[in-house]
């Protein structure tokens, strides 16, 4: 008997860290269940990234997309945080995606919608159109646990979260400070708080939460959020989903990256990268770059040109200056032999599933470290902005699979401490302890993605139920 596609809708954020996490899910559940059909609506401010363009190319035939009309950033109110940007953004897109589902629907039922977290405002056409509800979260469950947390937090806390004196406790999670909390918690007077706190009440009423994690590395949260007594939504963790990092768009440089880790020895090298969004002040890289030099250990630095905007290309690309003329003067001759400095982008999925690459200095983006953690690369944890300070305490203080250097009083993470988080991580036995950590995650992580696993199978748990109704 011949079988009935089954169409459902997915809705990216605007912004390349959210729109590639969707994208992936969407690739996965796709090729899982083939008899299901995507129509991906995204949406677009200013334009769309260059960095997404490969990977649009690479969608299979039942994952259509749709392209709204872009939002112009000039229309939005300028000098706001990145994340209020992308939110009103979204928020100027909604009548487009009304449009585009009144069109799409009227020619074909779909049966679900699965938005990005940031698109939330979306959830609110389901009904209309007749489909269940669902939010893709790309995030930590500890990110998501705290987000349910926050209605009874708000209430009984009078403070800024930062000057709280004592940790607070999320169900299922480390403590942590509130200073830690993610940046829009940092204010509760802000525009940015107020319209968070709508957005994780509004998830409470969805019909499932797809997040990308997986029991073994998030056990108290997840255990947390699936109990009953708590009222959350069902949750379906089916992570790690990450970029397969195939080597066909490998450029020159890349190529000669891979090169240069070949000639290593094993677990020899430490991979930097702070992430398509994170940047650093001319201070910190400076600093860096005579840590990295100064620890005596071979590295590959993805470097960006400097800024005091610790985000700064977290929506746009960086403007076309040479990062490499921001080094310290001689840094590149004296290191020549030991390191590698590779300007802006670097191929990540293949660097971190090299044998010679021993460690990653990372900006703790939820990405970054799913993608570490099937390849079993141990952590520096140097968290930038969003949520990654959660993240950073997470790895080194619960999974124990990270060292996280001290900031200065000036500000800066300085060379001498930057030496003493290499050194502990690739050289002193509580090193070799987070490697061994950091195998056991990667066995369970790839346990997970089987044919059998538990990440699998929560993918079929709600297929079935889509198939049934369409």
């Amino acid at each position: 008997m011949e079988k009935t596609t089954t169409h459902i809708v997915v809705i990216p954020s605007a912004g390349f860290s959210h729109f590639v996490p969707i994208i992936h899910f969407s690739k996965q559940l796709v090729e899982l269940h083939p008899e299901i059909h995507v129509a991906c609506i995204i949406p677009i401010l200013g334009s769309l990234p260059s960095a997404a363009k490969p990977i649009l190319q690479t969608l299979p035939q039942n994952i259509n997309t749709i392209f709204l009309p872009p939002v112009n950033p000039n229309e939005l109110p300028q000098g706001i945080p990145v994340v209020l940007q992308i939110l009103l953004a979204m928020a100027h897109s909604m009548p487009s995606i009304h449009h585009t589902l009144k069109s799409i629907t009227s020619k074909t039922p779909h049966v679900a919608m699965v938005v990005d977290t940031f698109a939330y405002e979306a959830l609110d056409f389901a009904q209309e159109f007749n489909m269940l509800s669902y939010v893709y979260f790309p995030s930590a469950a500890t990110t998501l646990s705290t987000h349910f947390y926050f209605r009874t937090l708000d209430e009984e806390t009078s403070c800024e979260y930062r000057d709280l004196p004592h940790p607070i406790k999320v169900p299922g999670c480390v403590p942590f400070h509130g200073r830690d909390l993610y940046a829009q918690a940092q204010d509760r007077t802000s525009e940015l708080y107020k319209i968070s706190l709508k957005r994780y009440e509004r998830y409470r009423f969805v019909d499932g939460i797809f997040i990308n994690s997986f029991l073994e590395l998030e056990t108290g949260p997840i255990t947390a959020l699936q109990d009953e007594e708590r009222e959350y939504p069902p949750l379906y963790p089916v992570g790690p989903l990450v970029q397969t990092g195939t080597a066909s768009s490998a450029n020159g440089l890349d190529l000669e990256c891979l090169a240069w880790l070949d000639k290593q020895q094993v677990a020899s090298v430490l991979y930097v990268s702070f992430g398509s969004g994170g940047t650093l002040s001319q201070e910190q890289i400076t600093e860096l770059a005579f840590g990295l030099e100064l620890s005596n250990h071979k590295f590959l630095w993805a470097v960006r040109a400097p800024s005091n905007v610790a985000n700064a290309t977290y929506i746009g690309e960086q403007k076309h200056v040479d990062p490499l003329e921001f080094m310290p003067c001689g840094f590149l001759e004296r290191t020549k032999e030991k390191g590698m400095v590779f300007p802006s982008w670097a191929p990540q999925i293949q660097i971190l599933s090299h044998s010679s690459v021993g460690g990653f200095l990372t900006h703790c983006g939820w990405n970054s470290i799913l993608e570490s953690v099937l390849k079993g690369v141990p952590f520096i944890t140097w968290p930038l902005f969003a949520e990654q300070k959660m993240n950073a305490i997470l790895l080194c203080e619960c999974l124990k699979v990270g060292v996280r250097p001290r900031v200065g009083e000036n500000g800066l993470v300085e060379r001498a401490e930057i030496v003493t988080v290499i050194k502990c991580l690739m050289e002193e036995e509580e090193g070799k302890k987070m490697r061994e950590r950091m195998n056991e995650l990667k066995e369970a992580a790839t346990n997970g993605l089987k044919q059998d696993g538990a990440s699998t199978k929560n993918f079929s748990r709600v297929a079935f139920k889509w198939k049934n109704l369409a």
